[in-house]
């Protein structure tokens, strides 16, 4: 049996988390916002690009993160 490796969902650019829509264990849908960041007074949505399973969640509402820093690990 092949497992894959979870997909990591990463931060694109310097932000504070505004909140986390997901916890583990949570299944979503491509699309779906997993995380909402707020930079430069505007709200950005983060969304997983494809559906799987909500293995880790890595941020809490308040944190900063960099850029490439992973916000979420998905499973397929």
């Amino acid at each position: 049996m092949s497992r894959r490796a979870p997909t990591m969902i990463a931060a694109e650019m310097v932000a504070n988390v505004m909140s986390v829509g997901v916890q583990p264990g949570d299944k979503v849908a491509a699309g779906d916002t997993v995380v909402l960041l707020e930079s430069m007074k505007m709200e950005i949505p983060v969304l997983a690009e494809a559906p799987g399973t909500v293995v880790a969640v890595k941020v809490a509402s308040g944190d900063v993160v960099q850029e490439g820093d992973v916000l979420v690990e998905l499973s397929a």
